[in-house]
């Protein structure tokens, strides 16, 4: 199997590295908007680098998969799908609802796939609790809560690109809401802070966010965010049932300190990022992909799926503006739960 990587920056990099290791994948045709950086790559993994996107289609691929800056994912998606190839593309599509439906639409119209690259969903810690509340473990769920914390925040050129706190970070959360319990989301109530100033104030950006989540079975739901956790990188997910209750991401690694005399530790070595704390679920999607193209498994996040989190992002973003609650159905895209 040979597949195109298109952007060879940080995730890209990561992605390249893992399929030039996959037994089933032969070769690799990398490509940049920075040529020497894809150049070097290729060098550095014994692959080989193309000049642009156009010999990526040219000189013939299996699949292809998608790292640049989110403002080219969906051209590219389209093309590949008019090219007749499976696409893995990192989130989102597209910042806005009709340019996630476009792409989505091309690929439908082609007959080809796409999935996406919500790695939580290959996270063990994260499938443990969608089975322990498929089980029926936990009983009846009635509160949910998750958090993604960054340590800093990312360069201002980035921030200035990623669509804002809501569509850049919490819409894992949101992704891995609707996994977990395979329930949709009715409304939300949203609020953010750009306290901390700066690059945040200047871009209209938030540094800190909340949502209060209604799902479509009644439980509730929080999700929070932020880019300021000097503590370092902390994802969790809280679920509490009429029976038990359960937690992602709480191991030696979570940088929280106990204030309890008999609590535990904090951590020695707190997770540093989110490559790290999820670099086995990134192979895991990856090898996931692998088995789509090859067809020995069905697509585990198609772009239906990330529509609906996009959804549930631009609802939380018309929250935070309108100071009210948004029901998911005012933002057009999707099917609602009956």
């Amino acid at each position: 199997m040979r597949i195109g990587v298109i952007g060879t920056g940080r995730i890209g990099t990561i992605h390249a590295n893992t399929l030039s290791r996959h037994r089933e994948v032969g070769s690799l045709i990398l490509t940049d908007a920075d040529p020497a950086r894809a150049q070097e790559l290729a060098h550095r993994l014994g692959e080989t680098a193309a000049p642009g996107i156009d010999e990526i289609f040219r000189w013939g691929v299996d699949a292809v998969v998608i790292t640049t800056a989110t403002s080219a994912h969906a051209e590219l998606i389209g093309r590949a799908a008019r090219s007749g190839l499976p696409v893995f593309c990192e989130k989102p599509i597209a910042l806005d609802v009709p340019g996630t439906l476009a792409a989505i639409t091309e690929v439908e119209t082609a007959g080809t796939v796409l999935q996406m690259g919500f790695q939580r969903r290959f996270d063990t810690g994260y499938a443990g609790a969608r089975e322990a509340v498929r089980s029926g473990r936990l009983g009846r769920l009635h509160t949910v809560r998750a958090l993604t914390s960054d340590p800093a925040p990312p360069p201002a050129a980035y921030l200035a690109v990623s669509g804002g706190l809501y569509r850049d970070t919490l819409i894992h959360d949101f992704d891995a809401l609707r996994w977990v319990t395979g329930r949709e989301v009715v409304d939300v109530y949203a609020a953010g802070s750009d306290h901390a100033g700066g690059v945040f104030r200047e871009l209209g950006d938030l540094d800190t966010a909340a949502v209060v989540l209604t799902l479509d079975d009644g439980t509730l739901a929080t999700a929070t965010a932020t880019r300021l956790n000097g503590a370092g990188y902390d994802v969790r997910m809280e679920l509490a049932g009429e029976r038990d209750q359960i937690a992602v991401g709480l191991d030696d690694r979570t940088p929280i300190a106990s204030t309890e005399p008999t609590g535990p530790p904090p951590a020695s070595k707190p997770w540093t990022g989110f490559l790290e704390r999820f670099g086995p679920a990134y192979e895991a999607e990856l090898a996931a992909f692998v088995e789509v193209v090859r067809g020995e498994r069905a697509n585990p996040c198609d772009g239906r799926e990330a529509m609906q989190a996009l959804r549930i992002a631009e609802a939380c973003d018309r929250s935070r503006r309108e100071h009210r609650p948004v029901r998911i159905g005012e933002i057009l895209g999707g099917h609602e739960p009956v």
